[in-house]
């Protein structure tokens, strides 16, 4: 069983930077170099919102308020994707999910706090 671990969130001022990183625990890299990996992110009393995407071939995809300040990569040897937050802003206050999708399948991990405050 595939399990999504998420890490390094946690307190930042604005302008700060952060490194998320999400690991597939109980994949192989065989099948996980299959996965659309992605992260989203849910504000307190907001919906759950797409940050970035990374297809398999490298295809990559940004909400446009991120576009230029985080840059989402992966490697399939380690089975971890990897989202570089800089310039962080207030609004980008949120617990971040880490996702991986092949088909019909998904997967969702538990999710990083991500605080930012001056």
């Amino acid at each position: 069983q595939v399990q999504l671990v998420e890490s390094g969130g946690g307190l930042v001022q604005p302008g700060g930077s952060l490194r998320l990183v999400c690991t597939a625990r109980g994949a192989i890299t065989s099948v996980f170099s299959n996965y659309l990996m992605g992260w989203y992110r849910q504000a307190p009393g907001k919906q759950r919102d797409l940050v970035a995407t990374i297809s398999p071939y490298g295809e990559i995809n940004y909400a446009d308020s991120v576009k230029g300040r985080f840059t989402i990569s992966r490697d399939d040897s380690r089975k971890t994707t990897t989202l570089r937050m800089n310039n962080l802003k207030s609004e980008d206050t949120a617990v971040y999910y880490c996702k991986s999708a092949a088909g019909d399948y998904e997967d969702w991990g538990q999710g990083t706090q991500v605080t930012v405050f001056s």
